[in-house]
């Protein structure tokens, strides 16, 4: 008997690992910023080495836990979007059919562990996992979907995407030719 919630906890321990991994990353670098500006022994006064770390560590690990948790949920919601667009399935098979691809996704979040030094290890290991999850979900849903449709979905999550990327860039750049505008030496 094989049970259906099998992979259940495996979204969770995916995005705690990520987490992880990217904050490990973002203490080494904040603590080079924080010698670089000076405050750095200043903090020391009030905390050890290892308390400023494990503070970090929680800020950092939560921070990036909430982005993977955004990620996700915003992923599955165009994903399930496209697939009520595209499939045909009255049933909801499709749904249980790519589960068996969150195991790909706890794989990469593992593998990030070890990169965790360097931030193109990071990206490079989390882009090659959620393409490979990309290509197994395709895989699996175009078993109870019709070539178009599978056409549609891939085409469907690449344009809607493409677009959440470009408009928190544009925020982004927004933001920072706002800020800078502010600057009095500016």
């Amino acid at each position: 008997m094989k049970n259906p919630y099998l992979y259940g906890y495996l979204p969770l321990i995916t995005i705690i690992l990520f987490s992880f991994s990217f904050s490990m990353f973002a203490i080494s670098e904040s603590l080079q910023l924080l010698h670089a500006v000076g405050v750095y022994n200043g903090m020391r006064e009030f905390l050890s080495d290892l308390e400023l770390r494990f503070v970090l560590l929680i800020v950092f690990a939560l921070l990036f836990f909430m982005l993977f948790s955004a990620l996700k949920l915003i992923g599955e919601t165009i994903h399930e979007l496209g697939m009520l667009f595209f499939s045909k399935d009255k049933e909801g098979q499709t749904i249980h059919a790519a589960r068996g691809g969150y195991v790909i996704f706890f794989f990469g979040a593992f593998t990030s562990i070890i990169g965790f030094q360097s931030l193109l290890i990071l990206v490079i290991v989390f882009l090659i996992t959620v393409f490979c999850y990309f290509i197994y979900n395709v895989y699996k849903v175009s078993q109870y979907m019709s070539i178009t449709g599978v056409i549609g979905l891939i085409f469907f999550e690449i344009i809607t995407w493409s677009i959440v990327v470009v408009l928190v860039i544009y925020a982004i750049v927004k933001l920072y030719n706002g800020i800078l505008a502010g600057l009095p030496f500016a």
